[in-house]
């Protein structure tokens, strides 16, 4: 049974003073009626044992007092987020009492504590906290912007009573949270005091002996650094009440956070920082005519003092996207130091000191994007209500188009609104995409059509049977998921194509029928395919019997063997075609590779033997240092061996032949009618085989001619050599 909650005399004394303080601060803002309904529900809980104290000893319902205290005087937060701040303690884990809360307090007060205690289960799933975007899940999971506020209030009341905890563990990680999380959400949102107090206490504890060197530092040169001020500032002084202004100055020395980040970004020591402090100016200005005055104050300090213009920073003109506005110069002061002026009205500093608040107490104040959009909604219903009620109708929906969801190990990834799991899994590795089969959301199993949800914890799980399909494509959200399921899905082709063609050529083989690329290539497509692709994976998936698809392909096959002729015959002698003109076209496709070490050599193909990929070849070093590559069976080999053996090298091909070559086939038969319509048949008929020209001489009933074609290789002339020798009356073809 967990141990009952009493107050020490301290703590009951703190308790009477802060309510006292809320109720000065607060204006009326808390009903006596509210009061006593909380007293009421406090005193419920804690009859039941349901407030504890947490794990640095501290008595819940006096922080959250000192929360609330923060909540007020230095965000501006109104009745509803104070109850919320007062109630929470007492509902955290009791799932059925919002419904009471809604009753009792209102809704406002009910989706506050609903958001907190949300929050609170994201932090179960042990997130990566320093992440850019954990802080913008925070944001949009919390729903209304006051949870977040009241967070930021909350840290910064723990970091402050934490000072003297001997929990040093708990410490720390409260100490990291501060600077990692709750800082740059302050700074977001334009708390830049309560950032930049903070900053400050964690380094304190974090770091103690950074902190307290910097602050002996600071209050050794206190002294100095004052006279300098007011050496400063007091002809400005005079300048601007001359000019008839209404203003106050102040110094302001850098936190010691930020004196600390530029010694480590600068590799100095505390003597290196020059910019210790800043000189801000704080105009009394009416609202049209504050932009004038404060170029005004530009224009007389620039007239003093050298301004240095790299330095110069125009938030007046164009406001920071949360609403910040300003003018920055830093100009050469006496003793020949830079210092930097800021200059701005009461309204800005207020703004700039305490953000959000500021922002709903005036209007008009620009914004840029996401956050800004937010805010400016805020304002423009500000136009139309008295006080700042109005902020208990508005949600924070500042993401509306991406979710932030967990990895098993807390990491967060964002993805577009409408994602799924298969484009968690695909973000993940492209093998986890392939054979997912679904996932375990928040320890629930779903499959992978499920869409992401802020805030989920995602398992994904894999069968190793499963595989990518077409349809994937219409499920996943994001291009790069899309990608990669075509990607394997092409992948699958190419491999079921291969299984499939293995599997084609062995049943030919069991038949004794000759595998012919050209005569498949025939096949695929008068059965319709554009690729072969296509034509294998409909074979390996039964959509084509594969007997009927072999009984068609000996048709194909004795159709390119024996062609008849397709136009009316004619005798040699009338036949002559040439196209002597056209260019042989060359590649540097194939990548000549000479004694297995040089590459890219500068070579060129003898027009003694016309060398082809796949013929066996040697280089000739000729006297200019390129090299000539011949065929082994060159006319010309044995000479060039006889005479010039230290000049040749051997020499292969390397790769796969690409280029098209330039070949010289003399053929010799009968002068049958038909021959030559034949022969030209089979050529256009060859994939990758051009014909450039033919020359036939015909004389006592034979003919003599020279075909000239561009081929790949010697396996494709081979093909070719043994289809014209099946032409009827062809009786020797001899390559040239």
């Amino acid at each position: 049974m967990a141990e009952k909650l009493f107050f020490t005399k301290k703590e009951r004394n703190d308790i009477v003073n802060i309510i006292r303080g809320l109720r000065e601060n607060a204006h009326g803002m808390l009903k006596r009626e509210d009061e006593k309904n909380i007293f009421r529900h406090l005193k419920t809980a804690l009859e039941n044992d349901l407030i504890q104290r947490d794990v640095f000893g501290m008595n819940p319902i006096l922080l959250s007092l000192q929360t609330a205290q923060i909540a007020v005087s230095e965000i501006g937060l109104k009745r509803d987020g104070v109850m919320a701040i007062l109630l929470y303690t007492s509902v955290a884990e009791n799932d059925n009492s919002l419904e009471e809360i809604e009753k009792n307090f209102g809704k406002n007060v009910s989706t506050i504590i609903h958001g907190l205690r949300s929050i609170q289960e994201l932090y179960k799933k042990n997130p990566v906290i320093e992440s850019e975007n954990f802080r913008n899940l925070l944001l949009s999971f919390a729903e209304d912007m006051r949870v977040i506020l009241i967070m930021i209030a909350d840290r910064v009341n723990l970091m402050r009573q934490i000072r003297d905890t001997t929990n040093t563990e708990a410490k720390m990680k409260v100490s990291e949270e501060a600077s990692y999380l709750y800082a740059p959400l302050a700074h977001k949102l334009g708390l830049y005091k309560l950032k930049s107090e903070l900053e400050d206490l964690s380094l304190k504890y974090l770091e103690h002996d950074a902190y307290y060197m910097i602050k002996a530092k600071l209050n050794e040169t206190k002294k100095s650094r004052d006279a300098y001020i007011e050496k400063f500032i007091t002809p400005i002084d005079k300048k601007l009440k001359e000019a008839g202004l209404k203003f106050h100055m102040k110094g302001r020395t850098k936190s010691i956070h930020s004196i600390w980040q530029k010694m480590k970004k600068q590799q100095c020591g505390f003597e290196g920082i020059y910019d210790l402090f800043a000189i801000r100016i704080i105009l009394d200005s009416p609202a049209e005519l504050e932009k004038m005055q404060c170029w005004q104050v530009f224009a007389i300090i620039t007239n003093m003092y050298q301004p240095n213009p790299k330095r110069m920073r125009d938030w007046l003109s164009v406001p920071k996207s949360n609403g910040y506005e300003s003018l920055h110069i830093t100009v050469l002061g006496p003793e020949n130091k830079w210092v930097e002026v800021q200059i701005r009205t009461e309204r800005m500093d207020e703004v700039a000191e305490r953000g959000l608040a500021a922002h709903w107490r005036y209007k008009g104040v620009k914004g840029e994007s996401g956050l800004d959009e937010w805010l400016n909604s805020i304002r423009t219903a500000l136009e139309n209500k008295d006080d700042l009620q109005v902020i208990d109708q508005f949600k924070m929906d500042l993401y509306e188009d991406e979710v932030f969801v967990f990895t098993p190990k807390g990491d967060l990834m964002k993805f577009p609104k409408g994602a799924t799991v298969l484009d968690f899994a695909y973000r993940i590795h492209s093998n986890i995409g392939n054979h997912c089969t679904g996932a375990r959301i928040n320890n629930k199993a779903v499959t992978f059509r499920y869409i992401l949800k802020n805030g989920d914890q995602v398992e994904i799980m894999t069968s190793s049977t499963q595989k990518p399909k077409q349809d994937w494509v219409n499920i996943v959200k994001t291009s790069r998921a899309k990608s990669k399921i075509r990607m394997a899905i092409k992948d699958l082709m190419v491999k079921d194509g291969a299984y499939a063609k293995e599997m084609f050529e062995r049943r030919l083989k069991n038949r004794k029928i000759d595998f012919d690329e050209s005569a498949v290539s025939h096949l695929i497509k008068k059965l319709g395919y554009k690729e072969a692709n296509d034509f294998y994976k409909d074979m390996a998936d039964g959509s084509l019997d594969v007997n009927q698809t072999i009984e068609t392909y000996q048709q194909v096959l004795m159709f390119d063997n024996n062609t008849a002729p397709t136009a009316p015959a004619r005798s040699a002698k009338e036949f002559s075609f040439e196209n002597p003109n056209e260019e042989i076209a060359y590649s540097n496709d194939d990548v000549l590779v000479i004694d297995q070490n040089l590459k890219g050599v500068d070579y060129t193909l003898s027009k003694c033997c016309h060398p082809i990929y796949g013929d066996d070849v040697f280089g000739f070093v000729t006297v200019n240092g390129g090299i000539k590559i011949h065929r082994t069976d060159c006319p010309n080999a044995p000479e060039l061996r006889k005479r010039f053996g230290y000049r040749v090298v051997k020499a292969m091909w390397s790769g796969k032949g690409k280029s098209q070559y330039s070949i010289t086939l003399k053929i010799i038969g009968n002068d049958d009618i038909g021959i030559v319509n034949n022969i030209t048949s089979i050529i256009s008929k060859e994939e990758n085989i051009m014909m450039r020209s033919i020359n036939i001489d015909s004389n006592d009933g034979l003919f003599r001619g020279n075909l000239v074609v561009n081929v790949e290789d010697t396996s494709k002339l081979e093909q070719l050599i043994k289809k014209l020798r099946n032409v009827k009356g062809v009786k020797q073809i001899i390559r040239l």
